[in-house]
């Protein structure tokens, strides 16, 4: 457990206090979404339901979804709780699968999540005074203002490396010696590749921790990163329609899953088929209410995160464990469910590739194919190619149970954004 000082109020919270407030803050939140928001009174008139049936915790099961489709459906502006002159910042997703989802915030939201990514930052071992080289991408996506904000409210220097630019990078982290980095963590095998190439030794650079996050990462991962670089590898979780990163935080001290700051964000376990609310410690998909959003308040939005809530350990706060995929990227394959995570442990452990990968669906004749393409290490010969292609077919057959094919492709070649890989590319026919 964290020493008391090191804690803002909200952590300081009994189990008890915690509980009263995120009443008080839930039940205010389900009425200023009612009120502001047509959406919402729609939504909640429709189910039969009025913010004043909330009385406990549990009365929020009763009440309707939201969803990225009606984020979509909204755009832009349709979500929005407060008249567009309070609105102080909009960030948005990319929108490369259909309209991009806008997100606005207020003084106070903005001030909020700062407050939220400092605290993220501190459990992570961050503290005033400390330098953060900052290379998630800066601009519509959350993640590098984000970041950088809070660093900034938690007292530290920053650097906003934003993405690309690798060797440049790589000097920077030589030159201005920071000891945190929060960036994506395929990106940060990207910078220890190019530390290597240049000649230098990861582990003999200034960084001691490492804040990870916009991405699936896993345990396998987390040992390569620690050991190639010597730093703490933890986890941090947000998402743009909540707030952005700073929603959840692995702290340093137990590396046992993130707490979700539950002081602001009300996180459920549901089943992705049925939606029913799961027991604490099943697997299902993440949902989250936001307690004191004023622009743009969430209620039980589905995040299609899957991983499950745990009791809290270094906080009051309950954990979440690493997600381990998400339910929209399921993969079923002639009657097999398969995850991006799943190749990725695979990948990771298999000599003569980088953990760096993509996932290509097909048709051929009537039925579905994938090949798991992996980009080669550097110095990587024909040999090594071939034998790491033989070993990934061979462990996705005897681990998963189906057939799969495998190219492993030229470094740096597969098609990246804001620092994170596509991972699954559906080239299957729509059908009519």
């Amino acid at each position: 457990m964290a020493d008391a000082t090191d804690l803002d109020p909200g952590e300081r919270l009994g189990p008890a206090e915690l509980r009263a407030l995120q009443l008080e803050r839930l039940r205010a939140s389900l009425r200023h979404a009612y009120v502001n928001v047509p959406f919402y009174r729609a939504s909640f008139d429709k189910a039969g339901v009025h913010p004043d049936d909330c009385r406990g915790l549990g009365d929020l099961a009763r009440f309707p979804f939201t969803t990225k489709a009606d984020l979509r459906e909204n755009y832009p502006y349709g979500m929005f709780a407060v008249p567009r002159e309070r609105i102080r910042r909009i960030h948005a997703s990319s929108g490369t699968t259909g309209r991009p989802t806008v997100v606005g915030y207020t003084e106070a939201d903005l001030s909020m999540w700062a407050d939220m990514v400092a605290r993220s930052i501190r459990a992570a071992g961050g503290r005033p005074g400390n330098t953060v080289h900052v290379a998630y991408g800066y601009g519509l996506f959350t993640g590098g203002l984000g970041a950088h904000y809070g660093a900034e409210r938690l007292g530290c220097t920053v650097v906003p490396a934003s993405g690309g630019m690798t060797a440049r990078q790589v000097q920077l982290i030589q030159d201005l010696r920071p000891g945190i980095i929060m960036v994506t963590p395929s990106y940060m095998l990207t910078l220890l590749d190019e530390f290597e190439r240049q000649g230098v030794d990861p582990r003999g650079t200034s960084l001691r921790v490492g804040v990870f996050g916009a991405e699936p990462w896993t345990e396998r991962m987390r040992e390569e990163i620690e050991e190639r670089f010597a730093i703490d590898a933890v986890d941090i979780y947000g998402l743009s329609e909540v707030i952005g990163p700073g929603v959840a935080q692995e702290c340093v001290e137990t590396k046992d899953g993130l707490h979700i700051w539950e002081d602001h964000f009300y996180p459920e376990i549901v089943d992705p088929v049925s939606g029913e609310v799961l027991p604490e410690g099943e697997e299902g998909e993440l949902v989250f209410t936001s307690l004191t959003k004023e622009a743009m308040p969430v209620i039980r939005y589905r995040t299609r995160d899957l991983t499950r809530l745990l009791p809290g350990t270094a906080r009051v706060f309950r954990r979440m464990r690493k997600v381990t995929g998400r339910s929209d990227d399921m993969v079923i394959l002639r009657g097999v469910n398969l995850f991006p995570t799943q190749i990725e442990e695979i990948v990771l452990r298999t000599p003569g590739v980088a953990p760096h990968f993509q996932l290509r669906l097909t048709r051929e004749g009537r039925l579905d194919a994938l090949t798991v393409r992996a980009e080669a290490r550097p110095g990587a010969t024909a040999e090594d190619r071939d034998a790491a292609a033989r070993t990934i077919t061979a462990a996705v057959k005897d681990g998963i149970g189906v057939s799969v094919g495998v190219e492993i492709v030229e470094p740096e070649s597969l098609e990246r954004s804001v620092g994170k890989i596509r991972r699954i590319v559906d080239e299957r026919p729509r059908e009519s």
